[in-house]
């Protein structure tokens, strides 16, 4: 990699970090190409990104970003999840990492906040916004349905 295919990185990354909402860093040490594109599919499906990262470039594009707590956490074969909902990144990694223990979660980040490995699985544990909106419309059909079945049981004895 030349020295402008890294500042061009660098300047993808900054902007990036600058971006995200979320970003989620985990070792992938041992995933086959394979795996790894299983991974970025799953991460894409979620609505979130997935890089593998040079951890040098990626320190210095965390400098004066939100996320700049996170520098220690690049060493070793580094990759990030970053997503522009809270959930959704978290999501995807804690589901890839629970059949393939290969990837590692490490760590994380959310505002300017610092995330655990244990922050980033009670957020993937959160149900999706989809899943939210069945459950309120569900919520909400309920009276109607019990209702109508009282009504047709009540017609039906007649």
């Amino acid at each position: 990699m030349n020295r402008e295919e890294k500042t061009q990185l660098l300047a993808e990354l900054n902007e990036l970090f600058n971006t995200a909402e979320t970003i989620v860093v985990s070792h992938y040490k041992g995933l086959t190409v394979e795996e790894v594109s299983e991974l970025r599919n799953n991460i894409r499906k979620a609505g979130a990104g997935f890089r593998v990262t040079k951890n040098r470039i990626t320190r210095l594009a965390l400098k004066g970003t939100k996320f700049e707590a996170l520098a220690d956490l690049f060493v070793g074969p580094t990759a990030i999840a970053f997503a522009n909902d809270p959930i959704s990144a978290c999501k995807a990694c804690v589901e890839f990492a629970k059949t393939n223990e290969k990837l590692l979660v490490i760590g994380g980040g959310m505002g300017t906040g610092v995330l655990s490995v244990d922050d980033i699985k009670r957020l993937a544990s959160i149900p999706s916004m989809d899943e939210l909106r069945a459950k309120i419309i569900g919520l909400l059909q309920a009276p109607g349905a019990q209702l109508a079945r009282v009504t047709k049981a009540y017609s039906e004895k007649e």
